[in-house]
């Protein structure tokens, strides 16, 4: 029997194959931690006696959850992320340079094969890579920034095998939502999410952390994607250690199956206040739009500003509109293609790239029963800042018709 994409990351790892539900302990070849988790975790470093971070080329802070700062309490906790990276001497990307799920990769620290930990549970995106990366808590994060090691329980793995070619107005996005409402929230839990077939492997690396960035939202441990030659075009040049292709096997020992047929799936909502909570987004035309947000380490990259620029080029937004790159390598991209002038003339509100509304700190806040429909990754009560506000999840090319129509829309063609 073949082992799936997680156990053969594994065994790579520990040397011998792996049993699902086993306890192991691997090398770490990345961890982070950002604003909203770093400060804890060098309390909790400081507290256990350590005195050195066990490797300084694979350690990272991140300042992208409230950046830039909006208060002095804030602007404490992120000098003393400063302090603590120039002490130990490892790399903190500051304000502006973007969000730590994006940061990752393009910095060179994700590639296939490796082993990636960050506190914040969305660190599943970087398995688009065919790394085993998952979320952990700051105190996990102190040990492991401490030792350089982490056990894991091995996990069992579901499959979702999307076959076929996706209609001209879907996108990864309403794969994944839609994966989501047939799995539900808890249906993954401490399980890898390995996502296959034919409409996985034409995807984008784009499209690709899309879909592992929101395993965690149906509970998964982590999200995972054979490494090919797409992988390969993308990593080329920022990795340092020789590239390889994985891949789980099809004779492997899979918890379960989700199989999906590509041409018959549909533009889709996660409706309030649950992710799982999802339904076609033709269920729901009509629908009055106060305010869209398309952005996050969901979908800040430059295929999704393209897309939304498709749709808005020459045309003036109904709805508020804002708009924040994932990271400044992708800032830099769109300025370049033109994209943050069309939405600037469309009359988007154009930020500083970092997480933005998607945390609901300090941008972007909604108001009382105000309509949201965002390209994030949760919709949780209270998520963007305001219980009281209601958040849908879309893809960026439904929140651009959105932002158009200030109603909700079927979107025609990406």
């Amino acid at each position: 029997m073949g082992m799936t994409l997680a156990e053969k990351i594994i065994s790579r790892k520990i040397g011998r194959v792996p049993v699902p539900g086993e306890i192991v302990v691997m090398p770490i070849d990345a961890a982070m931690a950002h604003d909203g988790t770093a400060p804890l975790m060098i309390k909790s470093f400081e507290a256990m006696g350590a005195k050195k971070v066990w490797d300084n080329k694979k350690a990272a802070f991140v300042i992208d959850h409230i950046s830039p700062s909006s208060n002095e309490g804030t602007s404490a906790l992120h000098k003393m992320m400063r302090d603590f990276a120039k002490a130990h001497s490892f790399q903190l990307y500051d304000i502006g340079e973007g969000i730590c799920h994006q940061i990752l990769p393009e910095k060179g620290y994700v590639f296939p094969g490796g082993v990636v930990v960050g506190a914040d549970s969305h660190t599943c995106t970087h398995g688009a890579f065919a790394a085993f990366s998952t979320g952990i808590g700051s105190t996990d994060m102190a040990a492991v920034f401490a030792s350089g090691k982490l056990w894991f329980k091995v996990p069992e793995t579901i499959r979702i095998k999307i076959e076929g070619t996706m209609p001209i107005n879907v996108m990864s996005k309403d794969a994944i939502l839609y994966s989501i409402g047939e799995i539900g929230a808890d249906g993954a839990t401490y399980k890898a999410v390995e996502f296959c077939g034919e409409a996985v492997r034409k995807m984008s690396m784009d499209s690709r952390m899309t879909m592992t960035n929101m395993a965690i939202e149906m509970g998964g441990k982590t999200g995972l994607i054979a490494s090919d030659a797409i992988t390969r075009e993308y990593l080329e040049g920022r990795i340092n250690v020789p590239f390889i292709e994985l891949s789980g096997d099809g004779d492997a020992d899979f918890a379960d199956t989700l199989e999906i047929d590509a041409g018959d799936l549909e533009p889709q909502l996660s409706c309030p206040h649950q992710v799982d909570n999802v339904k076609p987004v033709a269920e729901l035309e009509g629908l009055p739009v106060d305010q869209v947000f398309i952005g996050s380490c969901t979908n800040g990259r430059l295929e999704d500003l393209r897309i939304a620029v498709k749709v808005l080029r020459g045309k003036k937004v109904k709805a508020r509109t804002i708009v924040m790159p994932a990271s400044r390598e992708i800032y830099l991209g769109a300025i370049k293609e033109g994209l943050i002038e069309e939405l600037v003339k469309a009359g988007c509100a154009v930020g500083v790239p970092g997480c933005g509304p998607c945390v609901g700190g300090h941008h972007g806040v909604p108001s009382q029963g105000e309509n949201v429909i965002s390209t994030t990754n949760r919709n949780f009560k209270g998520r963007m800042g305001n219980a009281e506000a209601n958040v849908y999840l879309a893809s960026p090319l439904t929140a651009a018709y959105a932002a158009l129509k200030g109603k909700v829309e079927v979107p025609l063609e990406a």
